[in-house]
């Protein structure tokens, strides 16, 4: 029996009251890597707006492992604040996870002040540094942190932590064949390079049981020569099955450091990036910024191709992303086995279109895809198309 994407579902320990999830979007609202009232309204509204479950991104588990100094990292400071965001989000009867992560080479060096951590030494063309390669004891304590991020998360009221695997961030990294030419234990086979993702989330299982949650967020492919690829991503996911750690994998695609367009589809919003960079820097993004932001067609429910073949490999529930934005959709997915969905650009756009959806199937997303929103991090996330300035 097909499910109705709106009836309530397990997570996990939670059930919540409908299959939808907002996706992690960072939302450039903690300036000083601290929750603001802007961010709790951000949350609130897709709450108010009939949303399942969102999803409160990018909290860092180290000062180091954010890609801007700006972002939240998850520390005793950090929770009053926190704890003030899961009850305004409870308050409109949703739940709410906190996306736990490093940032790895993708981290901005330069603004956070301390050296990003990578698999191995390669230059950041985002933050134009060089990164370290982490040593056994860092990949430690970056296990430890997630562990201890996670257990903060449930003393701020989170019902759920989404532990970030994708995106060639710090795990992302240690699995991606191009960035990682290790020699030792952490190096070569894809065994040895699962071995941090399958850590962290060991790790962060054993630390809060079923108290909350535990989903990650798994790259099927990088979109780049010589990165991830279905065969090792699959793989990868059963090992995450069979080792028990998770609830759920959203799985998605693409690399924030070298294509981050591969998972967004749609417009590539270059001259808008390139506003954002002081000289000479804009002047670079203008001549280079579409071999890094490269333009890829939008179509509904375009990553299901790919997730499907994770959804004949696994049992272990999925939440399928990327061009989710009406109920057909939606219906879709459920009749090809995904337990959820996760909805990005589109509810930011229309905070309350599930709601509407609900309320009219025939209901269709005013989000045109031109991806301006993305540009909109450094400063304040929004729909420039209805909220212009910053």
């Amino acid at each position: 029996m097909i499910p109705d994407v709106f009836a309530p579902a397990k997570l996990g320990p939670l059930t919540l009251r409908n299959r939808i999830v907002k996706a992690a979007t960072f939302e450039g609202a903690t300036p000083d890597a601290l929750v603001t009232d802007d961010l709790i309204e951000y949350h609130r509204r897709p709450a108010a707006g009939g949303i399942g479950m969102t999803t409160v991104a990018y909290c860092a588990v180290a000062p180091e492992g954010r890609t801007d100094r700006h972002q939240i990292w998850m520390r005793p400071e950090a929770v009053p604040g926190l704890r003030r965001l899961t009850d305004a989000v409870h308050a409109e009867g949703a739940a709410v996870s906190a996306q736990i992560g490093h940032a790895g080479p993708v981290a901005n060096a330069a603004s956070n002040g301390r050296p990003a951590l990578s698999a191995g030494r390669m230059f950041n063309p985002l933050g134009m540094r060089t990164t370290l390669a982490a040593g056994e004891q860092d990949i430690a304590r970056i296990t430890r942190a997630h562990a201890e991020a996670a257990l903060l998360a449930i003393e701020a009221g989170f019902d759920a932590v989404e532990i970030h695997l994708g995106h060639n961030y710090f795990a992302s990294a240690f699995l991606s064949p191009k960035l990682n030419h290790r020699k030792d234990a952490y190096g070569g086979s894809l065994a040895n390079r699962a071995k941090v993702a399958r850590g962290v989330c060991r790790a962060v299982r054993d630390a809060v049981g079923d108290r909350i949650a535990v989903t990650a967020k798994l790259n099927m492919e990088d979109g780049v020569p010589g990165g991830i690829w279905l065969d090792e991503s699959i793989q990868t996911a059963r090992w995450l099955e069979e080792d028990g750690s998770l609830d759920a994998l959203e799985l998605t695609a693409g690399s924030s450091l070298l294509n981050p367009m591969y998972l967004f589809r749609g417009d590539a919003p270059v001259p808008e990036f390139a506003a954002t960079f002081p000289q000479p820097q804009r002047t670079g993004v203008k001549l280079i910024g579409k071999r890094i932001l490269r333009s890829y067609p939008y179509e509904e429910a375009y990553l299901l191709a790919s997730a499907r073949q994770f959804r004949a490999e696994l049992k272990l529930p999925l939440i399928l992303l990327g061009g989710i934005t009406n109920r057909d959709t939606m219906d879709l997915a459920m009749a090809e086995g995904f337990e959820f969905v996760a909805m990005g650009r589109a509810v930011l756009r229309e905070p309350d279109l599930v709601n509407r959806i609900a309320a009219e199937p025939k209901t269709r997303s005013l989000c045109v895809h031109c991806n301006k929103c993305m540009p909109t991090i450094y400063s304040r996330t929004r729909c420039v198309l209805i909220e212009p300035e910053a």
